[in-house]
């Protein structure tokens, strides 16, 4: 399953892109707008870009206003859901629970241009499972000190997925000024050197829970794809490639294909888990 990174396609926008994806996933809602960040909230560096976007949206409120808009695109909805406190996420996840349009709930847990909620994964976790009985995949942040333990906190609390990785906290200087090119200095990096990172966060949680993992972090090709599949992903979102390339997720699909076909698999999916099978020791005569 390919689907979007959320923030990374206006899906109501450019819904051409949207339908060649499984299902898309919105930008985070919160329960009350938010204007984010003052401008620059953007700019690219020499490896891959910054934002400081800082959760823009209109809130729940107007957000189900557009619900049946996200429907007209006839893939599954996946809602980005964000707050600074549990109680944030548990009022908008309990005013989507009734929302037939919505497939599945994404907590943004792990959101770099913003204030961290005043409460644990856990605790978050639980508070919305507790609204909805909707399905829920929390996601995490690549900084946190063990990302497998945090994976199967979210697990036990009640999550039934999860989402690998946001973006990391990093900096661009202006060339001219020397001073920093967004408004708020740093902002979340993300695009292809993301990529390792994402990698290794979910290889180390395929091994530390169950739960289905969405993979993402600077994927471009089939093979990037790939990658996060045979590490531990059931499924891998695009990113910063959307923005340069529209038609990604055709492509994508297609070069996994490919990738997989030229390993005699029969599906792309059939490598996951692949990277934790022994290694066959090698005995020298």
């Amino acid at each position: 399953m390919i689907l979007n990174a959320s923030g990374c396609l206006d899906g109501l926008a450019a819904p051409e892109v949207a339908r060649q994806l499984d299902a898309y996933v919105t930008k985070t809602v919160t329960p009350l707008p938010r204007e984010g960040n003052a401008p620059v909230r953007i700019a690219e560096t020499d490896t891959g870009m910054l934002n400081s976007i800082g959760l823009a949206n209109p809130g729940i409120s107007h957000f189900r206003e557009t619900l049946p808009r996200f429907a007209e695109l006839g893939i599954p909805i996946w809602v980005s859901v964000g707050g600074f406190c549990a109680e944030d996420y548990t009022d908008v996840c309990a005013q989507l629970d009734s929302e037939p349009v919505v497939d599945t709930i994404e907590l943004n847990l792990s959101c770099p241009n913003v204030d961290a909620p005043k409460a644990g994964i856990a605790e978050i976790v639980a508070a919305a499972r507790e609204a909805t009985s909707k399905p829920l995949y929390a996601k995490l942040s690549p900084a946190l000190p063990d990302i497998g333990a945090a994976a199967a906190s979210a697990a036990a609390a009640g999550a039934d997925g999860l989402s690998l990785v946001n973006t990391l906290r990093g900096m661009a200087l202006d060339p001219e000024t020397l001073e920093p090119r967004l408004s708020t200095a740093a902002g979340g990096l993300s695009g292809p050197p993301l990529r390792p990172v994402a990698l290794a966060a979910v290889y180390a949680v395929y091994g530390a829970t169950s739960l289905p993992l969405v993979g993402m972090g600077g994927v471009e090709t089939g093979s990037h794809a790939l990658d996060l599949i045979a590490a531990g992903a059931s499924a891998v979102a695009l990113g910063t490639v959307l923005f340069a390339d529209p038609a990604a997720p055709t492509r994508i699909r297609a070069e996994l294909a490919a990738e997989a076909a030229a390993r005699g698999l029969e599906s792309a999916f059939a490598a996951r888990g692949r990277a934790h099978e022994p290694v066959a020791e090698i005995v020298v005569a």
